[in-house]
């Protein structure tokens, strides 16, 4: 393929990029929970590391790292293969004995919500460490940070909090019980891009946080995810343990080479660790994604407030996500709970969404507690964990994202204002609505 042909080529495919854009069409097209943000400009540099043969993890994977930790307010930044791995390398640094403090060990409890995604809890699992699950508020989801301190045990070692959905944990309130108690902070932020407290992007609270940008993800490399710390120590550790144990990114690879000269310095092995490696693929598409990332920010956030404000004289019957002062909510779906009355269930309302070609899903795993995983693990529970159950009930989530336009969303509020109109038989409707 010469230059004119592959010139071709990529405006073939930025023309049909283009015409796969933003073709929701209300009461024809399903209107999916996600649809994932990138555009030509992601699949031309991701293109070009392919023609190229650089796949692997390279510069590309290394300036979207740079830019990453830039946008969060944090020194370091860590890009994995998943969210998950994100969550998981975290863990595995807190608990490895090269840490020199407060390492987490088999038998210790890590304080986390009950209400939050099955890799958030898998990895506590996986290092040896105890889940000590605290119920949520019923507005926003995240973990009750009034319920924290009655958790706290002899065993405790960390506090695991997880920005559920967007919306931002009470994270200086948080932040000032974990160093009381000489606790590490976590912040699950893998749903949570562009979210801030105080002004100050959450991520940036913890001692070391993580990211996700699976495709549903307010930015997508298409699998991905990344750790962000400000500890030279954490970052150190976790450069080595996300490629199999070895030396080569190191800051103190050099000291350690001396110590064995007898080894190739190429496969240098000093700790225990996974293939954890983004490939260059998903670092073209960061590159370019990060700078779109407030501009899908704010679509999210104006259809949440148009949805806050039409659904506001129907508070008697369902619950939406308000946003707190100080609080910026970046949505990556948008929650309703169902008010317990006579009239329907969340059940009967989640139906007829579907029957209308509106995707809905649980608040992600709901209620750890009663999922069949619970079987199999050992875990401990502060308190009754009533609003969990709740929202394990009450609960669900529509799709928030870029392709939602304004005869999208108001699609979407007709047909549940017109379900509950229908359901409390009024003569006239509660606000105006299309038919």
């Amino acid at each position: 393929m010469n230059k004119t042909e592959l010139q071709e080529f990529r405006s073939l495919i930025k023309k049909y990029l283009s015409e796969t854009d933003g073709k929701l069409i209300p009461g024809k097209t399903k209107i999916p929970l996600a649809v994932p943000p990138f555009g030509t400009e992601e699949v031309l540099e991701a293109l070009e590391s392919m023609l190229a043969r650089k796949t692997t993890m390279g510069d590309k994977v290394k300036k979207f790292e740079k830019k990453f930790a830039d946008y969060v307010g944090s020194k370091y930044s860590l890009m994995v293969n998943s969210g998950s791995s994100a969550n998981l390398l975290a863990l595995s640094i807190l608990s490895n004995p090269y840490l020199r403090d407060k390492r987490i060990k088999t038998g210790d409890e890590i304080i986390t919500p009950a209400v939050t995604w099955a890799t958030t809890v898998s990895p506590i699992v996986n290092i040896g460490a105890i889940p000590n699950f605290v119920d949520v508020g019923l507005n926003d989801f995240n973990i009750d940070a009034d319920k924290i301190e009655s958790a706290i045990s002899k065993k405790t070692k960390a506090i695991m909090i997880v920005h559920l959905l967007g919306c931002p944990c009470d994270v200086h309130k948080i932040r000032e019980i974990a160093q009381k108690n000489d606790l590490w902070l976590i912040e699950d932020s893998c749903e949570a891009h562009g979210a801030r407290y105080k002004k100050q992007h959450v991520g940036s609270f913890g001692d070391i946080s993580t990211f996700s940008f699976f495709a549903s993800h307010h930015i997508t490399t298409m699998e991905g995810g990344m750790i962000v710390t400000n500890n030279a120590e954490l970052y150190d550790i976790g450069k080595s343990i996300r490629t199999f144990g070895w030396t080569r990114d190191m800051g103190k690879k050099k000291q350690i080479e001396t110590s064995y000269p007898h080894i190739d310095p190429r496969f240098l092995f000093v700790n225990i660790g996974y293939n954890f490696r983004p490939t260059e693929l998903q670092g073209a598409f960061g590159i370019h994604q990060i700078a779109k990332l407030d501009g899908l920010v704010d679509i999210r956030i104006k259809n949440a407030e148009y949805w806050n404000r039409v659904f506001s004289p129907l508070k008697k019957y369902i619950r939406t996500s308000q946003t707190k002062r100080g609080y910026k909510n970046s949505y990556l779906f948008y929650p309703i709970t169902v008010v317990k009355n006579e009239y329907f269930t969340r059940d009967e309302l989640v139906q007829y969404l579907e029957k209308h070609r509106i995707e809905t899903r649980p608040i992600m795993t709901g209620n750890i507690v009663e999922q069949p995983v619970s079987k199999i693990i050992k875990f401990k529970t502060t308190g009754d964990l009533k609003n969990s159950q709740y929202i394990m009930r009450n609960s669900f989530a529509i799709g928030n994202h870029h392709e939602m336009n304004e005869s999208v969303r108001k699609f979407i509020a007709d047909i549940i204002i017109y379900f509950i109109d229908k359901k409390l038989k009024n003569k006239k409707p509660i606000i105006a609505r299309r038919e």
